[in-house]
């Protein structure tokens, strides 16, 4: 069981960057799927999911109508399109997967795997 993120990099504010999540050993479709991010001398928070049965997705207030999270079950990748970046939003991105009912709730994520830094500086 694999997630590996991708897509980081330096980015100014205002702009946009594409994360995107491969998931491998196991099928998305199965799972509620999720980002996180965990900047410097933070604790990782969940700031994007989406379920496994479609429907709303869930945002963190500080990404709500900037961010969207998506997924494409048939190519087993998790998608997080990030516009208006901000300088807060500096931290490592990651993907994980959950079974859980309580989808909205980091601590039943798992399988983080290794993230990608996203850097937004002028």
């Amino acid at each position: 069981v694999q997630l590996q993120a991708s897509g980081g990099g330096l980015v100014q504010p205002g702009g946009s960057l594409r994360l995107s999540c491969a998931a491998s050993g196991f099928t998305i479709r199965s799972y509620h799927m999720g980002w996180f991010r965990q900047a410097p001398g933070q604790e990782r928070e969940l700031i994007a999911a989406a379920r496994r049965s479609g429907g709303e997705p869930y945002y963190v207030d500080s990404v709500k109508g900037r961010f969207t999270i998506s997924r494409d079950n048939a190519k087993n990748m998790v998608y997080l399109q990030m516009s208006a970046l901000k300088f807060e939003d500096t931290a490592v991105y990651y993907c994980a997967k959950s079974q859980n009912v309580n989808w909205r709730v980091a601590q039943w994520y798992n399988s983080f795997g290794h993230g990608t830094q996203v850097t937004v500086s002028s």
